[in-house]
């Protein structure tokens, strides 16, 4: 069905759409190469959420080259209006004759729409060319726009013997300036971080992006069952602030939204990814402690594990990853897929994925 070339072509478009990794939340990350007798004449990629898509780049870069050509895109081609234009309607206009779609979009909007009313108008379509892929990119608008959830990604940082600070709480630091530098990377693609009050307490965390170049900082929301952060906490600084609650507390919810926070009360962790995800957060990092992480794990919440693992050895009496029951029996306990391993600096990053029933 697909030839050689058309790999090559939406390869290239996959390598477009990663440029968009850190800026086009909460929209998909996008890809488009125009290719007319066997020479790319147009390419883009969506860069930011209101701008133009990645067909109107690509087709403005063809020109009248566009006719007769075929369009390889990561994602089919929008068929409704939004903050722009219909991108299936901008593509007959071109006269292209032949579209490639990597992946269906998951938006209900879309979701075929757009491949039919191209084909309604005599242009050839085909969809699921290095889908895969394709899916990898955009895993957190996928969830989003099918479960009502964004992607939940943990990360962590321990030792070799499983172990994220020594029985004090002195965790500074286990792993390497690389590995803290790639973790501001791992900031910079999600929509929103999240921890806990614990944590918030033991280290004051600033749970910004320093040091990547990026257009937006991420939503830092805590979860802080009875109000107690602080109002001169770091997390405050800059704003951009959610803290989530379960009991309200006048005195307490005034003196946080002083501070520069928005305060929310809500039954329980459910609730927020569902207010998250209407928000348009696509991917959720998670940098907690013990408690959260378990329960979030125990909840079935959690999508993956980003986990960074120094060579080093803290003993058995420092503190754990994950504050989890223990499973009755060994059926019972929780499995996961490797997706990545790759040494960061002196450290190893391994990215796993929860294998849910």
């Amino acid at each position: 069905m697909f030839s050689t070339v058309d790999y090559q072509h939406m390869a290239q478009a996959l390598q477009l759409a990663e440029r968009g990794v850190y800026s086009t939340s909460p929209n998909p990350r996008v890809g488009c190469v125009i290719v007319k007798d066997g020479r790319v004449v147009g390419q883009g990629w969506h860069q930011c959420a209101g701008e133009a898509h990645a067909e109107i780049h690509a087709l403005k870069e063809a020109g009248d080259a566009a006719r007769g050509a075929t369009v390889y895109v990561t994602l089919e081609p929008c068929s409704h209006h939004g903050r722009t234009p219909p991108c299936a309607e901008a593509l007959i206009a071109a006269g292209v004759a032949r579209v490639v779609a990597a992946m269906q979009d998951p938006n209900p909007q879309v979701a075929g729409n757009g491949l039919a009313l191209l084909e309604k108008a005599g242009i050839r379509t085909a969809c699921g060319l290095l889908e895969d892929a394709a899916r990898v990119l955009n895993v957190g608008f996928i969830k989003r726009m099918v479960i009502g959830h964004p992607w939940l990604r943990i990360k962590t940082a321990s030792s070799l013997d499983g172990k994220t600070a020594l029985s004090s709480g002195d965790s500074k630091w286990i792993t390497s300036d690389a590995a803290r530098q790639d973790v501001h990377r791992l900031r910079a693609r999600s929509c929103a971080i999240l921890t806990g009050i614990g944590t918030l307490l033991a280290d004051d965390p600033q749970l910004n992006v320093r040091g990547v170049e990026t257009p937006r900082q991420p939503l830092k929301v805590v979860v802080d069952s009875r109000l107690n952060t602080p109002p001169t906490a770091q997390i405050l600084r800059d704003g951009n602030t959610l803290i989530v609650c379960a009991e309200p507390d006048a005195k307490r919810m005034a003196a946080l939204e002083r501070a520069g926070a928005e305060v929310i009360c809500l039954p329980g962790v459910s609730a927020l990814l569902s207010i998250l995800a209407r928000r348009g957060v696509n991917e959720l990092l998670t940098e907690a402690g013990a408690t959260l992480n378990g329960a979030l794990i125990a909840a079935g919440f959690v999508d993956e594990w980003v986990m960074y693992v120094a060579p080093v050895l803290l003993g058995d009496g420092a503190r754990g990853l994950f504050a989890l029951p223990e499973p009755a029996q060994m059926q019972d306990r929780r499995a996961l897929a490797i997706k990545d391993m790759r040494q960061i600096g002196a450290d190893l990053r391994l990215t796993a994925q929860f294998i849910k029933s």
